[in-house]
C-alpha cells in the first residue's frame, strides 16, 4: 500500500508542475485573479465561482472552473486535515505529554477519521441519489456546508440534500449551495 507521504509528496508534485505550466503560459502583466475561502464562501447565490480578472481592453485573463475549485478547495481541506494529524501523532508517539494528553490525542484523531469518513459518505450519497455532476462536503464548526455542481437546485432537492447531512451528521445547521456547471 502506498504511504500517505507519497501520496502527499505526488499531490503536491502534481499541483507545482500545474501552478508552473499556468504561470509559464499567463499572459504578461501584474494581474491576476486569486480565489480565498472567503470569496468561496460569500458565493451564497450560486452564481458563477469562476474569477475573472479583466484588463483595460475588457478580456478574460484568468478564470478558475468548477471542477477546479471543488479540487482545491479538497485539497486545502485535506492539507489542514493532515497536518492536525501530524500534530496528533507527533503528541502520541512523544514521552513528553502524559497518558491522558496522549488519550486525547488519539480520540481526537479517531473523531478526525470518522468526520472524513462522514463527509465522503455524504457526498456519495448525494451524488448518487441526484446524479450530480460533484459534490462537496465540509463540516466547519458546527456547520455542515454543501456545495453541489448543478445549474439549478429545487426547493425539494434543497431539502432532500439537508435530511440526507442531518441524516448523517445528526442536528446541525446546513448550508447548502449550487454551483453552475458550465
Amino acid at each position: 500500500m502506498v504511504k500517505k507521504q507519497t501520496v502527499w509528496l505526488l499531490t503536491m508534485l502534481s499541483l507545482m508542475i500545474v501552478l508552473s505550466v499556468y504561470y509559464m503560459t499567463a499572459p504578461e502583466g501584474d494581474e491576476m485573479a486569486f480565489i480565498n475561502d472567503e470569496e468561496w464562501n460569500q458565493n451564497e447565490s450560486g452564481d458563477d465561482m469562476a474569477a475573472d480578472a479583466n484588463n483595460e481592453e475588457g478580456t478574460i485573463i484568468s478564470q478558475m472552473s468548477a471542477e477546479e475549485m471543488f479540487a482545491a478547495i479538497r485539497m486545502q481541506k485535506q492539507d489542514a486535515r493532515d497536518k492536525q494529524h501530524e500534530q496528533l501523532s507527533d503528541i502520541v508517539a512523544s514521552s513528553d505529554y502524559s497518558a491522558d494528553e496522549k488519550n486525547d490525542a488519539l480520540q481526537e484523531m479517531q473523531q478526525l477519521q470518522e468526520l472524513q469518513t462522514k463527509e465522503s459518505i455524504l457526498e456519495t450519497t448525494i451524488q448518487a441519489n441526484a446524479q450530480y455532476d460533484d459534490v462537496l462536503v465540509r463540516v466547519e464548526e458546527d456547520v455542515i456546508n454543501v456545495t453541489v455542481k448543478a445549474n439549478e437546485l429545487s426547493k425539494k432537492e434543497t431539502n432532500n440534500i439537508i435530511k440526507m447531512a442531518v441524516d448523517e451528521f445528526g442536528e446541525k445547521p446546513v448550508r447548502v449551495k449550487f454551483q453552475p456547471s458550465n
